[in-house]
């Protein structure tokens, strides 16, 4: 089996972090691409020189030259403005989008047959972007989100019952901001609903914090997390390379889907070789569904700001 091509689109704290993951879980060839010369060649390098002492051989390349790229299986974009203290994901709106749009027509051009999973802000309105300028079949473009916001959740439940993060699964969904959706009803512990374990005002506090989960990070480090983003990438391109058929909340394309009406949006999704293989629909409640519609509402709203912008 040939091995797996990973082009990762900015050499910054979350790129370079998600190449590093991505090494480390011996995923295949990564190429690391950022316009700053010299920064991406450097980081690639160091990782390279940690290969033999954490027990990975892969290539590990990094550029400015997007022919470089070419023949990716997988293009990782993380490139875009970061947020800073007092900034919402909707303030980096129309930088980004310039950004993204740029880095897309670029992927058409050396990757063509990529599968894309972006990490840029405000998310799903990147996710938007990169689908209109590439015109890639919908299940080749998803955003990397409710995998991040879900594993926020399930620490902090973790933390709360002071039990092992990893005997929690959560799902969460709608948009990845302020508004995403939390649901209770489907995190587990051991396969038992967190809504057995913890009273309706520690949940509602658990929610509200995995809310605000990324501000509380900027707010500490004068700038975007990039541990938990990397990993949450990670994860989904671990998904689509090994063709494991992962159930997990991604920003994808849903048409009549939740009645969505053809806006990428966080849902749960099965990911495999051809990118997204299915969404899976949830039996929401009377409030899950008011808060995933309100969600919804504030994407639309960005996906129109888009429009305007591209």
């Amino acid at each position: 089996m040939a091995k797996a091509k990973i082009t990762i689109v900015g050499a910054g704290n979350v790129g370079a972090t998600t190449a590093h993951i991505a090494a480390g879980r011996k995923l295949g060839d990564i190429v690391l691409i950022d316009i700053v010369k010299g920064l991406a060649e450097g980081k690639a390098l160091d990782m390279a020189e940690a290969g033999p002492v954490q027990g990975y051989s892969g290539s590990i390349t990094g550029t400015t030259d997007w022919s470089k790229t070419q023949g990716s299986d997988i293009v990782v974009i993380t490139s875009g403005l970061a947020r800073k203290p007092g900034m919402s994901r909707d303030d980096l709106l129309a930088k980004n989008v310039q950004i993204v749009k740029e880095v897309s027509q670029n992927v058409v051009k050396f990757c063509p047959e990529a599968i894309v999973i972006v990490v840029s802000n405000p998310l799903d309105a990147m996710v938007y972007t990169a689908a209109k300028v590439t015109g890639f079949a919908k299940n080749r473009i998803l955003g990397m989100a409710g995998v991040l916001d879900a594993a926020r959740f399930c620490c902090f439940v973790s933390m709360e019952l002071g039990v092992s993060s990893e005997d929690i699964r959560g799902i969460l969904m709608g948009g990845h901001g302020d508004d995403m959706v939390p649901l209770p009803r489907f995190t587990t512990v051991a396969g038992v609903p967190i809504t057995e374990l913890l009273d309706g005002a520690a949940i509602a506090r658990l929610v509200e914090r995995a809310r605000k989960g990324g501000i509380e990070i900027v707010d500490l480090l004068g700038s975007s997390a990039y541990y938990a983003p990397a990993a949450g990438v990670v994860k989904m391109a671990e998904a689509i390379i090994n063709d494991s058929k992962a159930l997990m909340p991604c920003s994808v394309f849903c048409q009549k889907e939740y009645s969505v009406g053809g806006y990428f949006v966080g849902v749960p999704a099965i990911l495999g070789s051809s990118g997204v293989e299915k969404v899976v629909e949830l039996k929401l409640n009377t409030d899950e569904r008011a808060e995933f519609e309100k969600s919804v509402s504030h994407v639309k709203e960005l996906a129109a700001k888009v429009d305007q912008l591209l």
